[in-house]
């Protein structure tokens, strides 16, 4: 299972800002810190 992580991440985050607008803040931090882990990782 080759799943691109960052694409997945992208679509959940959209779909959860479409459903609660007030979680954008929080939303787009995780999103920035998860992106942020994996590149320092690979």
């Amino acid at each position: 299972m080759n799943v691109q992580l960052q694409p997945a991440l992208s679509l959940l985050a959209g779909i959860l800002i479409l459903v609660r607008p007030k979680l954008l803040n929080f939303i787009v931090a995780i999103y920035l810190i998860v992106i942020g882990i994996t590149g320092l990782i690979h």
